[in-house]
């Protein structure tokens, strides 16, 4: 974290099709290696600058740790001033820098190497329907990842409304035609399931079974109204520890306090009362998860760290 907040940045390298995300190579002061603007980032010293707007996924690294989900990288709020760096970059904004995982397995394929593994939305409902029930078929995608992570993916993104990874077609909520996936005739396809493929679904080679959450800004004005219901679809339990914090009534005031740590974002969003509108935006959709368990009789369940 300290890296990533005030580390030097020495290198910087533009990120294929994201056209507004440096990759940065970084150097903390004290470092007795010194610094290498050469480096390919395999040694855990880079981050990625994102815009202002994803601010939001500094938020979502604190919500992550606070239900104790464990799954996001660390993302922290910066201003940068470096001469490397392109003026809209260092013309006083806070922007999120998010470490760069070297270790993150990404498919050979390079029209999915946002993946770990390509896996359908049908095939990810019938990997969820017949858990425990069948042997895990030969060839089956994804049969790595432990089945509780999906149910701390499906709390995390209902909570920051992020549909890319389980409906970038937006088919849970009818969306603006401002939406990326009007924009791009991706909503189209939501009356053909079979076409519908899930997207960064990502692990580590060294523990395979376990996901890792990147992209998490998520859509802090999505209305309650149209809270997207399908990211819990064939969900059947949710990790005991994050439920607990939802029900303790304990979620904004924890947040706060995690929050805090990171003094640029806390300063650029206005401290306490600047944040306050959003964490009781997390509050309200954690109530209507809390309920919609409720409803549905659904279980919680301890899932390893």
């Amino acid at each position: 974290m300290k890296l990533l907040a005030h580390g030097q940045v020495v290198s910087k390298t533009r990120v294929p099709a994201h056209g507004q995300v440096l990759r940065v190579r970084l150097h903390a002061e004290g470092d007795p290696q010194p610094p290498s603007p050469g480096g390919d980032c395999r040694d855990g010293r880079c981050g990625l600058i994102k815009r202002p707007g994803d601010l939001y996924e500094v938020v979502a690294f604190h919500l992550d740790r606070v239900l104790g989900l464990n799954r996001s990288l660390p993302a922290v709020a910066r201003r940068f001033s470096s001469p490397i760096l392109p003026y809209s970059y260092t013309n006083g904004a806070t922007r999120p820098i998010i470490w760069w995982a070297p270790d993150v397995q990404h498919l050979e394929d390079t029209n999915n190497d946002q993946n770990s593994c390509a896996m359908g939305w049908l095939q990810y409902q019938e990997m969820l329907r017949t858990h425990g029930r069948a042997p895990v078929v030969v060839g089956t995608p994804c049969k790595s990842i432990q089945h509780g992570e999906w149910g701390r993916l499906a709390l995390f993104d209902f909570l920051l409304q992020v549909h890319d990874r389980l409906d970038r077609y937006c088919c849970g909520f009818e969306p603006d035609p401002s939406e990326p996936c009007v924009e791009e005739m991706l909503h189209e396809k939501c009356r053909n399931p079979a076409e519908l493929l899930l997207v960064h679904i990502l692990v580590r080679p060294h523990s395979p079974s376990q996901l890792v959450f990147i992209d998490n800004a998520g859509r802090p004005q999505q209305p309650e109204a149209k809270l997207n219901f399908r990211l819990l679809q064939g969900i059947d339990s949710f990790p005991e520890a994050a439920v607990a914090v939802l029900r303790s009534g304990c979620l904004g005031r924890r947040l706060l306090e995690s929050l805090y740590v990171d003094r640029e974002l806390w300063d650029s969003q206005g401290g306490a009362e600047g944040l306050r509108p959003l964490i009781r935006t997390l509050e309200r959709r954690g109530q209507v998860l809390l309920r919609y368990l409720q409803q549905h009789n659904l279980t919680v369940r301890g899932t390893p760290r």
